[in-house]
């Protein structure tokens, strides 16, 4: 997000597994170290219009030579008239390709076509109210005069290029969007791209269809037919692995290299004994028969918990986990090509359900703040042996599911709620050991029994139950004194897992879920309910 105080973030590298030749009516979003550009890009994609993200230190005649549709300039944690401050080349714009700027982006253009823009003492943060002045223009014609949006920026623009008409304003910005018809350049120094802008879906829609003139063409069917294409060539002839969890991503990202490759995949399901209740039993049945994938299962619950023993750093568990998985592919790896006998041919590739979250909390991308290493991105062993094969890497979750659904997926694997790769390992807080797993499994088979029950499975994004193991509090039970262990309640709802907020649910039943939870899990007195969202805190605990 934007000037002077935004966190900086950029795109993950390209895979080849997600790379795509649309050289013709791709929008380009580059990326001023956005935390969100991603999301820019999301955005665009829901206006049925493919987009990819740039680095901002592209050159404009790379840019050009990619033949864009559009260009959206992201927002960005400088100050456009710091020293070191990324810019834009006045090129850019004598292209005759239409911009859209927003926040730094929007800065950015200003300056380069001789605007001014000045820290002026007043800063926006968060929701503000929008007053525009031309409701008839491309951006802003049929939303309200007034609308509430979001802003985050410290440097405003108090002066439009030449040529360009100003369109809208704030109280502390008097220049808050400008547009240029005849060059088809526009700018909004609010962001569009997060839910709180009440009507930034449309403007963006309207810089695309009204502003580009493109047409709202590319859907999930694209989606699959280019990912396909993708895996194709990557893999071609050779042989590959899938890691296969249960969840949603995993599942889908299967289903896409069997689409590509069919028995050139082997699937392979690690029992890592961190599973929750009845889940080996349902992947193995209801994802094999719904797809008739080679499967592999690897029972490896006594490794992972011999690797986990004595370690409670949460870092350190992560790495651990992701990289005792990639040693039970390389062992699973070489089974699969015994078994197959003097035909069989080495194992060169590994498919993994990463999301781009994952490589954002991973510290993906130059510039990135590490929050956490996901088992699959930063808890990767170096001495990796596999070329990587990822789908989704530029995905997020509801786009998983909505492929998930085009490829024919059951409903019950598709909105199945997100688990993370490690599992329950990083819902313990504390040791890992076969005892805490147990009581944990227990607890959260309860907590999904009766949000189920209350119908709110779709209601909310998931509900993650964390032991505090290392944690123990007084209780009486039974007339007498216990000395339990509590557990949290962490439901969430969330559009994209990039954000959060903590799920309202009906105190009856939070209730019953206590009740059942302190009655019948034994060692747990006490259950906690988790209100913070994210950020500041994360979905998982660990």
């Amino acid at each position: 997000m934007p000037s002077a105080n935004e966190p900086a973030a950029n795109g993950p590298a390209a895979n080849p597994a997600t790379a795509t030749d649309r050289s013709s009516g791709v929008v380009l979003v580059v990326d001023f170290g956005a935390q969100y550009a991603q999301l820019i890009a999301r955005r665009v994609r829901e206006a049925r219009v493919y987009s990819e993200i740039v680095p901002h230190t592209t050159p404009v005649p790379e840019m050009l030579a990619r033949n864009p549709k559009a260009i959206i300039l992201s927002g960005g944690p400088s100050s456009v008239y710091a020293e070191d401050a990324p810019g834009v080349g006045p090129e850019l714009f004598e292209a005759g390709v239409p911009v859209l700027g927003i926040c730094y982006g929007f800065q950015a253009m200003a300056r380069a076509l001789g605007g001014t823009v000045e820290r002026t003492g007043t800063r926006e943060y968060g929701g503000t109210e929008l007053t525009v002045s031309r409701t008839g223009s491309t951006l802003f014609e049929g939303t309200p005069a007034e609308q509430s949006v979001w802003m985050s920026h410290g440097d405003s623009v108090t002066e439009a290029p030449a040529g360009f008409t100003v369109t809208a304003s704030t109280p502390g910005t008097p220049v808050a969007a400008f547009e240029s018809d005849e060059r088809r350049l526009y700018g909004v120094q609010h962001h569009p791209e997060v839910m709180h802008s009440t009507h930034g879906q449309q403007i963006i829609e309207h810089f695309l269809h009204r502003g580009a003139g493109l047409e709202p063409n590319w859907t999930t069917s694209s989606i699959v037919e280019e990912s396909v294409a993708a895996i194709r060539e990557q893999i071609g002839s050779r042989r590959a692995i899938c890691g296969l969890s249960g969840g949603v991503d995993s599942a889908v990202a299967a289903a896409l290299v069997q689409k590509a490759v069919g028995s050139q995949l082997t699937c392979v399901y690690v029992d890592h004994g961190l599973m929750r209740k009845g889940e080996s039993e349902q992947v193995e049945k209801d994802f094999v028969a719904a797809t008739g994938v080679q499967l592999k299962v690897v029972d490896a619950e006594e490794r992972f918990l011999s690797a986990l023993a004595g370690v409670s750093d949460p870092e350190q568990k992560r790495k651990i986990i992701g990289r005792e998985f990639i040693r039970v592919f390389e062992q699973a790896a070489s089974e699969i090509v015994a078994e197959a006998g003097a035909a069989g041919e080495a194992v060169e590739f590994l498919v993994q359900g990463t999301l781009y979250p994952d490589v954002v909390e991973s510290g993906g991308g130059s510039g990135t703040a590490s929050i956490k290493s996901h088992h699959n991105v930063g808890g990767l062993p170096e001495d990796l042996q596999f070329q990587l094969v990822e789908p989704l890497r530029q995905l997020f979750k509801d786009e998983v599911r909505m492929v998930g659904q085009e490829l024919g997926l059951p409903e019950e694997i598709v909105q199945r709620q997100p688990f993370p790769g490690p599992g329950l390992g990083i819902r313990i807080v504390g040791e890992v050991t076969k005892a805490r797993l147990d009581l944990l499994r227990e607890a959260d088979a309860i907590a999904r029994q009766e949000l189920t029950a209350a119908g709110l499975d779709r209601g909310i994004w998931q509900c993650p139950v964390v032991l505090l193991a290392d944690v123990r509090s007084v209780g009486v039970q039974g007339d007498g004194r216990t000395y339990g262990h509590p557990v949290v309640l962490r439901p969430v709802s969330s559009e994209d897992a990039m954000t959060a907020d903590w799920s309202r649910l009906p105190y009856e039943v939070l209730a019953r879920i206590s009740t059942r939870i302190t009655n019948e899990v034994d060692e747990v007195n006490r259950v906690v309910l988790d209100v913070t969202s994210k950020p500041p805190g994360t979905i998982e605990w660990e």
